[in-house]
């Protein structure tokens, strides 16, 4: 066995853990390791050659590091050099070869060009699923802005083609939007679409819904779907919250008001995810050019999301 650093031996002797140490722990348990690496492996070492691969478990480790705290490749492995948290997650030590920014890079590339993260999202659901954190007979549908630089300084002297501007309320915003379709009970994400900023959020519900739905909840934005063409032949209810201005004109207290609480308060579950996505892992702006770079990101970070909602109200353990 390699004789302990003087980092490595500091580390183990001191008395309290940080909050990043408690959930980096946390995420190992949470996270199906083997159930995601085997997503991963048909790719991963199809055609290397030269210095031997990494292992895999390591660097779809670091991937996630990457994701929870937001960092560019380059910040990246600085940490990994630095934190000795960090290295003790990702399963390396100092006296290991660290990969550098340039290999962290190609491992994200690999994930994005064979859109590798929905499917991630996919197999953290159905293993949520196995834990008894089943999708149930409700969904609510919403949808959020993630901003992008809406400055042409750079090197193609343009914005980013893919992203659009678009008007909430008097202010104007230039980015993509995340489209999400929530279990009204679990608060599972296992509908996702990303579009640019201009689109409007009602053509993108078709895409959240996971077809066995009884109810459809969503706000003012969604008036009129239960009318639109690709759902004439769905069979549910729709609870869709009136305009803000008709809300104002209700008396407190009457039948009309106490729906549309009733209402609100099913739907406060879908921006729980949003919380994780933008407030936590600190996703509130793209960090790549164009849909599918940033989409393949998100999918994790929700996958995410739904491994802590579902621990918090008691599966996933």
């Amino acid at each position: 066995m390699d004789q302990l650093s003087f980092a490595e031996a500091e580390y183990g002797n001191k008395r309290r853990k940080t909050r990043r140490e408690k959930f980096l722990e946390e995420m190992e348990t949470l996270l199906p390791w083997q159930k995601l690496e085997s997503k991963i492996k048909r790719y991963y070492y199809r055609n290397k050659t030269g210095r031997p691969a990494y292992p895999l478990s390591v660097m779809l480790r670091i991937h996630c590091l990457q994701l929870f705290y937001n960092l560019s490749d380059p910040m990246m492995e600085d940490s990994l050099y630095e934190i000795e948290s960090m290295r003790r997650f990702a399963k390396l030590r100092l006296s290991d070869r660290i990969p550098d920014e340039t290999t962290i890079l190609n491992f994200r590339h690999l994930l994005e060009s064979r859109h590798l993260g929905e499917k991630l999202l996919q197999e953290i659901n159905r293993h949520l699923a196995s834990k008894g954190c089943k999708i149930q007979e409700g969904t609510i549908v919403d949808a959020t802005l993630i901003s992008a630089p809406s400055s042409t300084k750079n090197k193609s002297k343009a914005r980013d083609p893919e992203m659009h501007q678009t008007k909430k309320g008097n202010q104007w915003y230039f980015g993509m939007k995340l489209h999400i379709g929530v279990d009204t009970d679990t608060g599972i994400v296992h509908g996702v679409t990303g579009t640019a900023a201009n689109e409007h959020d009602i053509t993108q519900a078709d895409k959240l819904l996971h077809g066995s739905e009884q109810r459809v909840h969503g706000d003012a934005g969604y008036l009129g779907i239960d009318k639109r063409e690709e759902h004439k032949d769905r069979k549910v209810e729709w609870h869709i919250a009136v305009r803000p201005g008709k809300r104002k004109t209700m008396a407190n207290g009457s039948d009309e008001e106490k729906a549309e609480q009733a209402k609100a308060s099913v739907r406060a579950r879908v921006e729980h995810p949003f919380r994780w996505v933008k407030g936590i892992f600190g996703y509130n702006k793209v960090r790549y050019r164009g849909l599918d770079k940033n989409m393949n990101r998100l999918y994790l970070l929700l996958g995410f999301s739904n491994l802590l909602t579902c621990r918090r109200i008691g599966y996933a353990g």
